[in-house]
């Protein structure tokens, strides 16, 4: 990997799908990011929300999904166009290179380029999930206030990133 890696976020066909279901995070994050098959096969099946892979140098190192209902991650809705943002992670053999940093600009300039009319992002994120609460805030993300409490592990907070003008 070049000291400038090539981050980039390209929506997840069928033709990455193998390599994609070989990522996974560590063991004690597993609390928190459900199996990429798992979140494929929703994603398939709701209406609005699509899996998005993260490469870097052309490889996928990651994942996410795109919701454009965001009643559907944080269970209320939003003054401003919001999307929402979920099962975002770096697989672990990744982890700790400062590329989650580089992923979530990707992505927040791509749901600028792709949805012009968005004007935040909004995410849950688990109360015990420290890492993943300091790289949102790093990336300009706000707890709104309040928690939600719809997750499989406890508590989330809710957090919302405005998209680049």
């Amino acid at each position: 990997m070049s000291d400038h890696p090539d981050i980039r976020v390209v929506p997840a066909d069928a033709t990455r799908y193998p390599t994609l279901l070989q990522l996974q995070v560590h063991e004690p994050q597993r609390d928190f990011v459900g199996p990429v098959a798992v979140s494929l096969a929703d994603a398939a099946q709701c209406e609005g929300s699509q899996a998005m892979a993260i490469l870097c140098d052309d490889e996928p190192i990651g994942f996410y999904r795109i919701e454009r209902q965001p009643r559907s991650i944080a269970d209320r809705d939003f003054e401003r166009a919001t999307l929402g943002l979920r099962s975002f992670f770096i697989d672990a053999r990744w982890q700790g290179r400062g590329l989650g940093t580089l992923a979530l600009v990707a992505v927040m300039r791509d749901l600028k380029q792709r949805h012009p009319d968005a004007c935040d992002v909004v995410l849950t994120v688990n109360v015990r999930n420290t890492p993943a609460l300091a790289l949102y805030r790093r990336a300009g993300f706000q707890e709104t206030g309040g928690l939600y409490h719809g997750g499989r592990s406890g508590p989330q907070h809710v957090m919302l990133g405005a998209l680049p003008t």
